[in-house]
């Protein structure tokens, strides 16, 4: 996979040697291995790395492979998953509802897809919706739905629908929509009411404005973290922003 980054893995030990026998490996904030001179567990991967003694030294994956001792059962497992993440970094992926072929959807403003495994097998163009997971049922590329019953976006639908909160230390915001879209990528965000109004988005990593959904430096030229914008309290997103990956 030409665009996949290259595999990192944070190992946090006192001496970074043999002499550490338990440590915990993380994707994304989840705990996905624990193991010690005698057991490892495995939970589903999502993160980078941590040790028990924590000396916060960075080590290559190969490293990692060698002071851990992983079998080559494990070492399938991990590095299936740090190409599944990196996938999902860079690519749209889903399984084709009919052969559960993996494909990629390129145009990420067009829910119309094309599986060419089905195409060949059914010696016909097979489409199918990215959104529904059904057959295609209309003509031409759409952004919104399909024409199958019950075809909806759930991401849009949860942002109309979701609760209001306020934001205690935020002087001003008192009625805000809990859930709100990344400007960026599109990732929809969910505010713990805790601290400023700015948040980061887990996908793309930008920070914006919870209220106003401006980016955070522009937001921050007319007002504080701490105090509601100027133009105040965004209405509720109807539509996505599509997340033109680079």
């Amino acid at each position: 996979m030409s665009k996949q980054k290259s595999a990192t893995i944070s190992i946090l030990t006192q001496q970074c040697s043999s002499s550490c026998f338990g440590f915990m490996l993380v994707l994304n904030g989840d705990i996905c291995w624990i193991k010690t001179s005698r057991s490892v567990f495995m939970k589903d991967l999502e993160g980078q790395g941590l040790c028990t003694k924590r000396c916060n030294k960075l080590l290559s994956y190969q490293e990692v492979c060698k002071m851990t001792a992983l079998t080559v059962k494990e070492m399938e497992y991990f590095e299936e998953t740090i190409a599944r993440l990196a996938a999902a970094e860079f690519f749209e992926i889903k399984p084709c509802p009919k052969c559960r072929t993996h494909v990629e959807r390129t145009d990420l403003s067009n829910l119309c897809v094309h599986c060419t495994i089905c195409t060949a097998d059914q010696k016909k163009i097979y489409y199918f919706c990215w959104q529904c997971q059904r057959e295609w049922k209309v003509s031409g590329p759409r952004s919104d739905r399909c024409e199958n019953d019950g075809c909806i976006n759930k991401d849009l639908q949860l942002l109309q629908t979701c609760k209001t909160i306020s934001l205690p230390a935020v002087e001003g915001v008192t009625d805000c929509p809990s859930v709100r879209a990344c400007p960026k990528c599109g990732l929809s965000v969910e505010h713990s009411s805790q601290y400023c109004k700015n948040i980061t988005c887990p996908r793309c990593h930008i920070e914006f404005c919870f209220v106003c959904l401006k980016l955070k430096l522009e937001c921050n030229k007319t007002s504080s973290p701490y105090k509601i914008c100027p133009s105040g309290v965004a209405p509720r997103q109807t539509s996505i922003p599509v997340w033109q990956r680079k």
